[in-house]
């Protein structure tokens, strides 16, 4: 997930039911939503352009995590001009960003790109959203959006570059 600016969606406990970890790519802005997270499942999360506070501070600005033989790099703007950088250091499987709030699944060449939109306030008439990722190793990673302005799935086409 991404984008919380501060809410904590009531789906969320629903959303993430289940979930081994949380992956957050920034944008918190409110600390205390972490530990709320952290009752749902362990927290991985980056800091992202609005997290001010001396806890959000401390986050990384890029994060390598592995689930299941899947390299995930998580960070919060995918135009950081230092991105590409991280990219090329890590060599992930799948890239995890937030920041425009606009939900989007795509393959990059072998690279799977995802930003679970925002689950925050609803902003630039985009439908708030949030996601999960089932892994197991030698599958391809399965990502699932959920709609929480309508609690429903969230529909959206993978797109190839």
């Amino acid at each position: 997930m991404s984008d919380l600016h501060g809410r904590f969606d009531p789906l969320l406990p629903k959303v993430l039911d289940g979930v081994e970890r949380i992956v957050l790519a920034g944008d918190t802005v409110d600390e205390s939503l972490l530990e709320r997270l952290r009752e749902i499942a362990p927290v991985d999360a980056v800091r992202g352009n609005n997290d001010h506070s001396p806890g959000l501070l401390a986050l990384p600005e890029f994060l390598e995590i592995d689930v299941a033989g899947t390299k995930i790099l998580v960070a919060h703007d995918r135009k950081d001009r230092r991105l590409g950088a991280a990219i090329a250091k890590c060599r992930p499987d799948v890239l995890v960003v937030g920041h425009s709030h606009q939900p989007l699944i795509a393959r990059e060449g072998r690279l799977l790109v995802v930003n679970p939109g925002s689950a925050g306030p609803r902003r630039f008439r985009l439908r708030r959203t949030a996601g999960t990722m089932t892994l197991s190793r030698g599958r391809a990673p399965r990502v699932s959006l959920w709609d929480l302005d309508r609690d429903r799935p969230y529909r959206l086409v993978l797109q190839s570059a």
